[in-house]
């Protein structure tokens, strides 16, 4: 079962120090696990990690009214941070020990609308990542249908954390 332990204040996340004290593998299957607290952005959009493997996350979550648009349909910000969180965490699974990572840019494209509290299934895929960057594509399917709802692609920059 997942955890799903959602910081409140600043001081329920970890310190940069505990985040680089273990590869990016490790730091998100211990959030999954419950051992760290997940980001608020992931309560205040109602998602949370399902699933964290080595090149692959995935984020299970429902849109409520209060993400929607002045239409009454679910913000495209909505998607894109969904979209943006489990790409970019794909690729935090391969940042080393001692080192983070951040989106340099990202990519969406919205095929049709996801409904008002339909659960969905974001799924980011690492396709390359090296000593600088990481390449990772993302999709939001519906876990009922099937129905393929968002693409996207990501770039992020992965950076060694020195001591000066």
């Amino acid at each position: 079962m997942t955890a799903r332990k959602i910081a409140q204040t600043p001081e329920d996340m970890a310190t940069l120090e505990e985040t680089l004290s273990k590869s990016g593998l490790q730091f998100m299957q211990d959030m999954l696990a419950g051992k760290h607290a997940g980001p608020p952005i992931a309560g205040t959009l109602n998602y949370h990690p399902e699933k964290v493997e080595d090149g692959e996350v995935s984020f299970v979550g429902a849109p409520l009214f209060e993400h929607t648009n002045p239409m009454g349909t679910v913000h495209g910000g909505w998607y894109g941070t969904l979209l943006d969180s489990c790409m970019a965490c794909a690729v935090m699974t391969k940042v080393p020990k001692g080192s983070v990572y951040t989106t340099l840019e990202y990519k969406i494209s919205i095929i049709r609308s996801v409904p008002i509290g339909m659960q969905v299934r974001a799924t980011g895929r690492v396709q390359h990542a090296g000593r600088s960057t990481g390449v990772a594509e993302g999709e939001i399917r519906g876990v009922e249908d099937g129905k393929l709802y968002a693409t996207g692609t990501t770039t992020c920059i992965i950076m060694k954390m020195t001591k000066d």
